[in-house]
């Protein structure tokens, strides 16, 4: 149970399909959450594939247009960050259509390493890595037709909240800041989820260390995470966020590039950071979403608490909702909307 902490964004489960989702192959580009995109149409959102360089590799992004998009007009944007092992045609993808209905131009970014996006070895995951794309995607969408550029917003969901929140303290074209089921991944892989591996930490970074020494000497790269689980082993998983997030990813929202392995050498830098470091820098607005019933919560009240200098802070709980419930049930999504709606456009 050493990295129990790291299978919660399996995706190599053989289940079916349910009518949560289309699968990837049934749509045009690939989406796979209800009420996705099929076609550009007239009045519509529209969304608009793009690839750009960032320092050297390739980045896969979609960008969202709003209803009636006017090249000529002037639109406050958002950038979606998404979630550990998630990809842009996921949760991210939801929300960014969902933003980009209400008058906003969004953007998500498969992180480098990940997903459609280029980088190898495949699947570093690392904190300066994550939050480079972040202000990726700033540098990028500053220049897309349409957008006013001083009026950009970030908003990132699980382990996209946490670099959000980092690449915010500095980076100030993000005019306002928002989280959604807010996941400090620097903590949880020192710790353990909810605390539950401290005892183990120095035999993990011994662990790490080894594999970073096997990497230089020979070229063979170890991974974490990417087991493939039975439904009765995932039913025995002590955190609900763990069983749920599995069935998100390895059956009702699939992606065929959403992968939860990682490099283990970079729990070398993973274990190290923390979301909540210099989090006093952030003096931008800033909302925080979570489920009040998600296990996950502490993550996000802990890191409101420390943000003392955030201007009109707000902490949204979606009442009833877990962790993962956020990412998809209707009822909590379109509450999480209304308020981000509500929130970019008092602050952009």
């Amino acid at each position: 149970m050493k990295y129990l902490s790291v299978l919660l964004f399996s995706s190599t489960l053989a289940f079916s399909q349910t009518a949560f989702s289309a699968s990837a192959d049934e749509n045009p580009f690939t989406l796979v959450y209800k009420g996705a995109i099929t076609e550009n149409l007239p009045d519509e959102v529209n969304i608009h594939p793009v690839t750009y360089d960032l320092h050297g590799i390739k980045i896969a992004a979609n960008i969202y247009t709003p209803p009636g998009y006017d090249v000529k007009k002037r639109y406050p944007t958002v950038v979606v960050a998404h979630p550990n092992g998630g990809v842009k045609e996921q949760v991210a993808g939801l929300y960014a259509q969902r933003l980009a209905k209400q008058g906003f131009i969004t953007i998500a970014a498969d992180a480098a390493y990940q997903g459609g996006s280029g980088g190898k070895p495949r699947y570093v995951d690392i904190p300066a890595n994550r939050i480079s794309d972040i202000h990726g995607m700033a540098d990028f969408i500053s220049t897309f037709n349409g957008v006013d550029a001083g009026k950009i917003g970030v908003l990132g969901i699980c382990g996209g909240g946490g670099y959000s929140l980092a690449a915010a303290q500095t980076d100030i074209r993000f005019q306002s800041v928002a989280t959604l089921s807010m996941f400090n991944s620097g903590r949880v892989r020192r710790n353990g989820y909810i605390d539950s591996q401290i005892d183990t930490i120095q035999s993990r970074l011994a662990d790490a260390s080894e594999a970073k020494k096997h990497e230089v000497e020979d070229g063979t790269v170890e991974y974490v995470g990417g087991q493939s689980l039975t439904r009765e082993q995932i039913a025995k998983l002590p955190f609900e966020l763990y069983r749920e997030g599995l069935e998100y990813y390895g059956f009702t929202h699939k992606h065929p590039n959403s992968q939860s392995k990682y490099t283990k050498s970079s729990l070398l830098e993973l274990m190290r950071w923390d979301a909540t470091d210099h989090i006093d820098l952030i003096n931008q607005p800033l909302l925080m979403i979570a489920g009040s019933e998600a296990d996950s919560l502490y993550m996000s009240e802990n890191a409101f608490n420390l943000a003392v200098n955030a201007k009109d802070k707000d902490l949204y709980l979606l009442k009833g909702a877990t962790h993962i419930d956020t990412y998809w049930k209707t009822e909590y999504v379109d509450d999480a909307v209304s308020k981000l709606d509500a929130f970019f456009k008092d602050t952009l």
